[in-house]
């Protein structure tokens, strides 16, 4: 699993810079401008070619999860069995792409590398859906940042993404923002300080037993109990060049116990998680609709 710890190697922390006549990220540090993004290795482009499926909601099965298990993860003969969840992962998300387009949003679905490569350390213990902002919404951020601020923001973690994992004992549904993307968290931090926390708190608690989590801390906040004084907590520790964001639920799926979510009604709760967490995207992610990085603020 990703370790979505406070962590720089995506990221240094945005530099001191105070030219005249440059835009200062509102919140940042004082001439805030430049950051140095990471040079991690990518998969080349025929091994990281996104599969052709159709939407669709296919159950999830036994093999899907324990072909991510310690035991395998590092096998190749394992990667066609790879591949088909993959495939699976991919079509599910295409079906949310359709249900977020008729809400008026346009998304793009990614998906992570079903075999041991340098990028994913030679293991695949985790297994990736990223739906994130689309070809045309990263030309205007890119823009709007800069080319220096906007390098590599084609890798989909580099931006808030929604997610869904899974791992060979769990099964995951989140909207993450990476360290990586502090473009995203600043506007999200910015919003809240413009606008007050009574939106972003009242969706979050909209969402029944998801946790708002930050970086690998051990706090509790839990989404649907959530109180202002909870929110001041969290935003008092969140720097976005520094931790990540995620808002999480996870399903258990151990060995010997994958009933749960193996049901054929899962990838239908999926998808509907995924609704339920578009309103927390829409709002915390930059967009022309929630522009709030350089201060300004265009609101929703």
């Amino acid at each position: 699993m990703e370790r979505i710890g406070g962590r720089r190697n995506g990221l240094e922390r945005v530099r001191a810079a105070s030219q005249p006549g440059e835009r200062r990220l509102a919140g940042a540090a004082p001439g805030a401008q430049t950051a140095a993004m990471s040079t991690s290795p990518r998969p080349s482009a025929a091994s990281d070619a996104e599969p052709r499926v159709a939407a669709g909601l296919a159950p999830f099965v036994d093999g899907d999860f324990h072909v991510l298990s310690p035991a395998l993860a590092r096998d190749p003969q394992y990667n066609d069995r790879r591949l088909e969840l993959r495939r699976k992962l991919l079509a599910l998300g295409k079906v949310f792409q359709e249900r977020a387009r008729a809400a008026g949003v346009t998304l793009d679905v990614r998906s992570s590398l079903h075999q041991p490569h340098a990028f994913n350390h030679n293991q695949v213990k985790r297994m990736w859906l990223y739906v994130t902002r689309d070809k045309q919404e990263k030309g205007r951020l890119k823009r709007t940042l800069g080319a220096d601020l906007a390098k590599d923001l084609d890798a989909s973690y580099r931006n808030a993404y929604l997610c869904v994992a899974l791992e060979h004992d769990a099964l995951e549904i989140s909207l993450r923002i990476h360290a990586d993307a502090w473009f995203d968290g600043q506007n999200l931090v910015n919003r809240t300080k413009k606008e007050g926390l009574a939106v972003w708190l009242a969706l979050l608690n909209a969402l029944d037993g998801p946790r708002l989590r930050l970086a690998d801390w051990k706090g509790e906040w839990i989404c649907g109990k959530l109180t202002r004084e909870k929110l001041e907590e969290f935003l008092k520790y969140y720097q976005p060049a520094e931790h990540a964001l995620a808002i999480e639920r996870r399903l258990p799926a151990p060995p010997g116990a994958r009933a749960a979510v193996l049901a054929p009604e899962v990838p239908e709760r999926i998808v509907q998680e995924l609704e339920a967490l578009l309103p927390l995207y829409r709002f915390s992610a930059w967009s022309t609709e929630s522009d709030f990085l350089f201060g300004g603020g265009s609101g929703t």
